[in-house]
């Protein structure tokens, strides 16, 4: 059901500055649970980004790609995951013409995972999108 994949899934959260600077109108790519893969539904959000960054109001700015987990796994698991999901996400953005040099990635892994149910949990599960230094 819908609801069932509402529960199980992740975002990639992008922040709001660059949201109005590149005149985004969503922020939400998701992943499917316990998995780093993208869909092709999650392009178009994402590819907006990269125009902006490459071309648009940010040219030339970097990204910090931050991954996230929910806090069921082990430490180290959720650490691997989190960074598979930001290297997933940079390697699109690199795909779409980003310079990797401006791309960086990270893992906080559950180290800011405040979820306690299923649906609190998949809020947890994210790729953050922040404006680099």
């Amino acid at each position: 059901s819908s609801a069932r994949w509402a529960a199980t899934t992740t975002q990639v959260h992008i922040d709001d500055a660059i949201l109005k600077a590149c005149g985004i109108k969503t922020d939400k790519a998701f992943f499917a649970f316990d998995s780093a893969k993208l869909e092709a539904y999650d392009n178009g959000t994402l590819s907006d980004v990269a125009k902006c960054f490459i071309t648009g109001p940010l040219k030339g700015k970097s990204l910090k790609l931050i991954g996230r987990a929910d806090p069921r796994g082990e430490h180290e698991y959720n650490m691997v995951l989190g960074q598979s999901r930001a290297d997933t996400v940079g390697s699109f953005l690199k795909g779409k013409g980003v310079e990797k040099s401006r791309l960086n990635t990270s893992s906080r892994g559950a180290m800011d995972a405040t979820g306690t149910d299923d649906p609190s949990w998949s809020r947890d599960r994210r790729v953050d999108i922040l404006l680099g230094s």
